[in-house]
């Protein structure tokens, strides 16, 4: 009768092992230029996503009615190609603005006040 338990028992606990088995690992060779890219869009979605959480950004956003949680939604959802050529022309903008004939007229009357005083 012990024989037949310990018989039994050594069966369940062999059934276990076979039903708790790890399955296979996969390995497969990961090109860099795959890799690189991933890296790429993700660095560039983060950059998208920092100058759309400035505040001035944010406040032009809630002008036009914009909410916040869709604009987030948005950029996650943005394809590689939407977020390299957006991530682009945020690189592009002049980083102070730009002035215009206004500015400039305002800037040499100071200059030519300055000069006269």
């Amino acid at each position: 009768m012990k024989a037949k338990l310990s018989h039994r028992m050594c069966g369940v606990v062999l059934g276990a092992a076979l039903c708790l088995q790890a399955s296979a690992a996969m390995a497969a060779i990961v090109k860099t230029d795959n890799l690189a890219s991933q890296h790429q869009t993700a660095t560039e979605k983060s950059r998208v996503q920092s100058f759309v959480d400035r505040a001035e950004v944010q406040d032009k956003l809630k002008a036009l009615g914009v909410d916040q949680s869709l604009v987030k939604a948005r950029v996650a959802a943005m394809t590689d190609q939407e977020a390299h050529a957006l991530a682009q022309r945020i690189d592009s903008m002049p980083a102070g603005g730009t002035l215009n004939n206004n500015d400039l007229i305002l800037i040499l009357l100071i200059v030519i006040l300055v000069l006269v005083i």
